[in-house]
């Protein structure tokens, strides 16, 4: 596919004008400095509207786009419990979770650990989940991105992630969270018009339809397995998404442990103004949360028919269904290919931002400044541009090797992620509300994760990886419980005093949380 004249100025004009913003946002009042809070959290600044639009912007990447879309392809509208039960997730951070961050006033997730559990298992998670966010999360966000771009423009894929990593670096380095954030506005809205775009042009091109609106009938019609959100038993996905136990198994343990304790999501929330501020930006998060199967799915699932009509071509998207959404940007006309083009470059760069953000987070103020308390604020802020930058690069060199031979990345990273999601999940609710969980029992869990993980992955390689996480989940939380009341207590000042947190919420907050509530159950009950 070519991008002609109009194409290339629509993706320049984007390209400047987010720059331009970032580094208008990020430059500092003459003769002051940007210190730590400032670079990694945006000066505990930010308004609802940015954190939410952030949020989606960071978690809507290539990983979304691209492997969303082909597994709409290969699956369909079930891989959508990804999206869906996110939203819920999200208002129940908001209400039980931030009150207890933003009331200890963290900058990460590890400093947390350290001040519940001890140093110990603030720097066990630190190095993990830097390890984990460059060789898995960065990794599959630029190798997915560069693969798409690859077949959209003919580059090779080492240079298309290479020229991604560079345009994410530029804008991300120099202004930290506030520029990644307040871009994130522009990514975000970018995002949802070239999605619906390609949702729109991909239902239109479908023989027999008259327009998009008819071509989503036609579809369902045509394709009623590919729109069932619960799977049964024979399915061929059924062991990626084994049918009830999207709601009742692991599948919950990952989002919580995704969308509640991952840095590079939570820290748009441990950045605002007020926890009000917060709490209205996840909720706006949630709603977002909810329109994006129809822009990444939903694609996907017509890409199918269009194969069987001859539109596209059905044994390379078969052989790769990872190419899904690249082939169908081909449908886009000159011009609006442009802002396709541009919403897949928003959707790859702010996530990689985000990621590259956050890893120096933790490297520099979990890590770094552990080793080097001494140092000035400039110095920690110098060592976290440095540690992002040295992320990238890593990301780049491990991407081919990591991803290349996987069928589905989406998937992939998925099962990676839920080796140590069940103890990231368990630390982090005994910590908030089980006043004997103490660093044995959270070692307990951590280890413990992991350990029975690869057990059950090579004893029991049948069963589903989400009901394994479950199992894993389960089995830990009653051992970290056991080994936490076997062993001494934690000090007082460790635990936290939730009487001293306001868990109420205002009535703009619970009127958005039971609509998020209200929309999710009945896209259950029609998807069923």
């Amino acid at each position: 596919m070519a991008l002609e004249t109009i194409d290339i100025v629509i993706i320049a004009l984007y390209a400047l004008a987010l720059l331009g913003i970032a580094l208008a946002v990020s430059r500092q009042p003459k003769g002051s400095t940007k210190n730590t809070e400032d670079y990694f959290l945006a000066g505990r600044a930010l308004p609802w509207w940015a954190i939410g639009a952030s949020l989606i912007a960071s978690n809507i990447s290539a990983e979304q786009i691209i492997g969303q879309s082909g597994q709409g392809y290969a699956v369909g509208i079930a891989i959508a419990a990804y999206e869906w039960q996110a939203a819920l997730v999200l208002i129940i951070v908001a209400k039980f979770f931030l009150p207890i961050f933003l009331k200890r006033r963290i900058y990460t997730m590890p400093q947390f650990l350290a001040e519940r559990y001890g140093e110990g298992v603030k720097t066990l998670m630190s190095v993990f989940w830097v390890a984990l966010y460059t060789s898995v999360n960065l990794t599959t966000v630029v190798w997915l991105g560069g693969l798409a771009i690859s077949s959209l423009t003919g580059w090779g894929v080492f240079a298309a992630m290479a020229a991604l990593a560079a345009f994410a670096a530029l804008y991300s380095l120099y202004g930290g969270l506030k520029a990644v954030a307040l871009t994130d506005i522009i990514q975000v809205v970018i995002l949802i018009v070239g999605g619906f775009a390609i949702t729109w042009i991909a239902l239109d091109a479908l023989a027999g339809a008259d327009g998009a609106i008819a071509g989503l009938g036609v579809l369902m019609e045509e394709m009623p397995g590919h729109f069932e959100m619960i799977l049964d038993r024979d399915n061929p996905a059924y062991g990626d998404l084994p049918g009830i136990w999207t709601l009742l198994g692991g599948l919950w343990v990952l989002h919580f442990s995704y969308w509640g304790f991952n840095q590079y999501i939570i820290q748009r929330a441990l950045g605002a103004e007020s926890l009000g501020e917060a709490q209205k930006g996840l909720a706006f998060a949630a709603f977002l949360k909810l329109l994006v199967p129809f822009i990444v799915v939903i694609p996907g699932i017509a890409a199918v028919m269009l194969a069987q009509q001859g539109a596209l071509d059905g044994s390379a998207l078969a052989a790769q269904s990872d190419r899904t959404y690249g082939e169908l940007m081909a449908f886009a006309p000159a011009g609006l290919r442009g802002l396709v083009f541009a919403a897949l470059i928003a959707a790859v760069v702010s996530s990689l931002a985000s990621m590259m953000n956050s890893i120096s987070t933790i490297f520099t103020m979990d890590l770094y400044r552990s080793w080097k308390p001494d140092r000035s604020e400039t110095h920690y802020v110098t060592v976290g541009r440095i540690t992002a930058f040295a992320a990238m690069a890593i990301a780049l060199v491990l991407a081919r090797p990591f991803l290349g031979g996987f069928d589905s990345a989406f998937q992939t990273v998925q099962e990676y992620t839920g080796f140590i999601a069940p103890g990231i999940v368990i630390v982090f609710l005994l910590g908030f509300f089980d006043r004997r969980a103490n660093a044995a029992g959270a070692y307990t869990a951590l280890i413990g994760s992991v350990a029975a993980n690869v057990v059950l992955k090579f004893a029991a390689p049948d069963i589903p990886f989400i009901i394994r996480i479950w199992i894993v989940f389960v089995v830990a939380l009653v051992a970290s419980m056991l080994i936490s009341r076997l062993t001494g207590r934690p000090r007082e000042e460790q635990t936290v005093r939730l009487g001293d947190i306001a868990f109420g919420t205002n009535a703009l907050f619970n009127t958005l949380a039971v609509l998020v509530i209200g929309i999710l159950v009945g896209l259950y009950v029609w998807l069923w």
